[in-house]
C-alpha cells in the first residue's frame, strides 16, 4: 500500500485576528510535526493582499488551502471568502472557515459563498490541536489539492 504521506509540502494561510488561537494552531501544526508552511495574517484586507500578492506580499506563496476566522477587523471573512471566490485565479484554492461562530446564518453563508468546510473552533486547546490535525489530514492527505 502506498504511503499517504503527501511528497510536496504546501502552504496554508491562517487568517485570525486572535493571538492565541494563532498560537493554538502554531502548536497545532508543531505538535502533529504538520509539514506544512503556516502563514498569518490579522485581518481580511490583510488575507487578500497576501492573496493577490501586493504590497509587501509581493513575494507571497500561493497557499494551496486557507484557514479563515470570519469576525476580522477591516473586512470580515465573509467579504474575503466572496471575493476569493468570485476570482477566477483564486477561486480554486480551497478554504475552511475556522470560527468561533456555531450560528446557522454563519453556517448556510459561508456555504453560499462557496467555503470548502465550516468548522466551529473548539475552546478545549486538546481538541482545538486535534481538529487542526484533522483538517490537514484531510485536506492535504486526503483530498487532491490543484496544483
Amino acid at each position: 500500500m502506498a504511503d499517504p504521506t503527501p511528497l510536496d509540502v504546501i502552504d496554508v494561510l491562517l487568517v485570525e485576528d486572535d493571538d492565541g488561537d494563532v498560537l493554538m494552531t502554531r502548536e497545532a501544526f508543531e505538535h502533529h510535526k504538520i509539514r506544512n508552511k503556516l502563514h498569518v495574517v490579522q485581518d481580511g484586507e490583510e488575507a487578500l493582499q497576501f492573496l493577490r500578492r501586493e504590497g509587501v506580499y509581493e513575494g507571497a506563496p500561493r497557499p494551496g488551502l486557507i484557514l479563515l476566522d470570519l469576525n476580522l477587523p477591516r473586512r470580515d471573512g465573509r467579504e474575503v471568502l466572496a471575493e476569493l471566490k468570485g476570482d477566477p485565479e483564486l477561486r480554486v484554492i480551497p478554504v475552511v472557515v475556522l470560527t468561533t461562530s456555531e450560528a446557522e446564518e454563519d453556517i448556510v453563508r459561508s456555504y453560499s459563498l462557496h467555503a470548502n468546510a465550516y468548522v466551529s473552533k473548539p475552546v478545549d486547546f486538546d481538541r482545538f490541536i486535534d481538529v487542526i490535525r484533522q483538517i490537514d489530514d484531510f485536506f492535504v492527505t486526503v483530498v487532491k489539492l490543484p496544483g
